[in-house]
């Protein structure tokens, strides 16, 4: 645990300092802090101290993306939906509903400061599949460009079980890519990440500073918070891995405090996940961004070659896990489960079940075609770290 703590404690900037030299800022803001989960209405008070900050930050010449759930929390209300988990058919109606009032309510909140919000509804195949990856970005480099604050969403009007994020906090590390964000700050119902949950541990060690997601930290992820909320530290620890690889650092603070970004700059406690130190392309930080559907567990050779730059080749895959296409998104782990990094998979599953560990000149007797030299090629896979 030593280690952990001093290592986490070389400061490469505070909260306040990362979010200050920021050009764009990524917020995400969750149901809880937005919905009075008794009324199932808007907290406008918060919001309006929300929004404060966003017009300051604005003036200082800062871009500002929200990312806000609450339309399935405000829609169900107005159908009478009862409370407890509701079917995804009910939630697609409450997200129906509840989609205009939340984004009435950012507009008349932001009015006071004459900007204006812009709605964006995301689903998971959005950020995945590249050329509508590259649309949305270039959709939220317009509304940037033109002034407005886009406030994003998970489409859950359209979006089923097998296409959803199901929490915001990746889907905030996805956008703040889109966007080519410098700070993605989490607003949380906790002010940090602790080495055990605070609430259970009392005497649980804060860490101010994580440069590197090790198992150890993971391991202090607890589960979800906040009723009502869907994400835990779990998922807040994805999305600063998806942020930090893309040269996004992101900052995990309490969000329910009058003018959260403010209380930042006054010293408010937070973890800061620094950005990497060179920003990945923009393809890498694609692929590193999207959520796989696959894995594909290699040797130990091939896991040196890979951390030396090279394409994974087919005698060094020893395990393919899931059914996955063509270009579809993989995890690609060691023998001992470790994920390496995330790579576009050169061939479908079955195919790659096919040639684990076949040497590249037998592939195509194998296959009864011609393959690729390699089933992840160095150009599509980014290697955690590297």
């Amino acid at each position: 645990m030593t280690d952990v703590l001093d290592h986490s404690q070389s400061h490469t900037g505070t909260a306040a300092e990362t979010v200050a030299r920021a050009d764009c800022v990524v917020i995400k803001v969750g149901s809880a802090l937005l919905v009075d989960a008794r009324r199932g209405t808007l907290r406008t008070q918060w919001l309006d101290q929300l929004t404060d900050d966003i017009a300051q930050m604005r003036q200082r010449g800062q871009r500002v993306v929200v990312v806000s759930s609450g339309s399935i929390a405000l829609g169900r209300r107005v159908l009478g939906l009862p409370s407890g988990t509701l079917s995804l058919e009910q939630s697609q109606a409450a997200a129906a509903v509840g989609q205009s009032r939340l984004v009435q309510g950012w507009q008349t909140s932001l009015d006071r400061h004459e900007l204006t919000a812009a709605q964006v509804l995301l689903t998971l195949d959005d950020t995945q599949k590249r050329r509508r990856y590259l649309n949305g970005r270039q959709t939220l480099a317009t509304l940037l460009s033109l002034g407005t604050v886009p406030i994003v969403n998970e489409n859950d009007t359209v979006a089923t079980d097998e296409i959803r994020y199901g929490d915001n906090d990746r889907l905030a590390a996805r956008v703040a890519l889109m966007a080519a964000a410098d700070a993605l700050v989490l607003l949380s119902d906790v002010d940090g990440l602790y080495t055990a949950n605070p609430r259970d541990v009392p005497d649980a060690a804060f860490l101010p500073t994580v440069h590197e997601i090790t198992p150890e930290i993971e391991a202090m992820a607890g589960g979800t918070g906040t009723a009502g909320a869907k994400g835990g530290m779990k998922t807040k620890l994805q999305a600063a891995q998806i942020a930090v690889q893309g040269g996004c650092s992101m900052i995990v603070t309490l969000g329910d405090v009058a003018r959260p970004i403010s209380a930042l700059h006054h010293g408010a406690r937070a973890t800061v996940f620094p950005a990497a130190t060179e920003a990945n392309a923009a393809r890498k930080q694609w692929i590193a961004g999207m959520k796989p559907v696959g894995t594909i567990v290699v040797d130990d050779g091939a896991a040196a070659a890979l951390m030396r730059g090279n394409s994974l080749l087919s005698a060094g895959v020893r395990e393919v896990a899931g059914d996955f296409d063509r270009g579809d998104p993989v995890t690609i782990a060691d023998l001992a489960g470790t994920a390496l990094g995330a790579a576009l998979s050169a061939y479908a599953a079955d195919e790659a079940r096919a040639i684990a560990g076949a040497r590249s000149g037998d592939i195509e007797e194998i296959l009864g075609h011609a393959g690729r030299s390699a089933v992840a090629h160095r150009d599509d896979m980014v290697i955690w770290g590297h």
